[in-house]
């Protein structure tokens, strides 16, 4: 008798698990439709946070994956994808790019290349999302003032988890971010940088 409900419960669990992973794929479409973001084969588990405003951007290529929430990412964290494009901003992102409780500030340009993986619980953000200058935050220019800087992000690039990559950072092609890396600096390619601040650690052999 108890073997048999352990088996029903498995199978209850595994319907379960399939129809929350269908339902939240439908959902990560409609979300990315009604913000105008075009997108094919997507893949989403769990439920993203997405915000374009109307004259803002945001491209996706195909084979697109996104895991939210500590049910489908190996974070242990409830937490989940947020994007963000502001304003007049652009965020581009290339073929087979994959991610995890990720966060994506985007006030000016972000660019992202192809078979690029976005560690969990990592950050993009091409803008201080405040005035360095303590009167505009005062005086509520804040946000006006707040400096912006394009990213761009080569191919094959693999960021780790709980890395953050600050305004106006040029990560090349097949590079590495160790996890935990707080990167201000560009990157060459086929390096791996690591470190807060992120320093260069080696070159990887191609």
């Amino acid at each position: 008798m108890q073997r048999r409900i352990i088996i029903a419960y498995k199978i209850w669990k595994h319907l379960r698990l399939t129809l929350m992973a269908q339902v939240s794929n439908v959902y990560c479409k409609g979300i990315f439709y009604l913000n105008g973001i075009g997108a094919n084969k997507i893949k989403c588990l769990g439920f993203p946070y997405v915000h374009v405003s109307l004259k803002a951007k945001c491209i996706i290529g195909r084979n697109f994956k996104m895991n939210n929430g500590a049910r489908y990412s190996d974070s242990g964290l409830n937490g989940k994808c947020r994007i963000e494009v502001r304003e007049t901003a652009v965020l581009s992102c290339g073929n087979n790019v994959g991610m995890s409780d990720v966060t994506i500030t985007c006030h000016e340009k972000i660019t992202i290349g192809n078979n690029v993986l976005l560690g969990v619980g990592s950050q993009l953000r091409d803008t201080d999302n405040h005035s360095l200058n303590p009167i505009d935050r005062l005086n509520g220019l804040d946000w006006k003032n707040k400096r912006t800087a394009p990213i761009i992000i080569g191919d094959n690039v693999f960021i780790g988890a709980y890395s953050i990559i600050l305004k106006g950072v040029v990560i090349g092609n097949n590079s590495i971010i160790g996890a935990g890396s707080v990167l201000t600096k560009s990157v060459g390619e086929n390096e791996v940088w690591a470190g807060n601040p992120a320093r260069f650690i080696r070159k990887i052999k191609v």
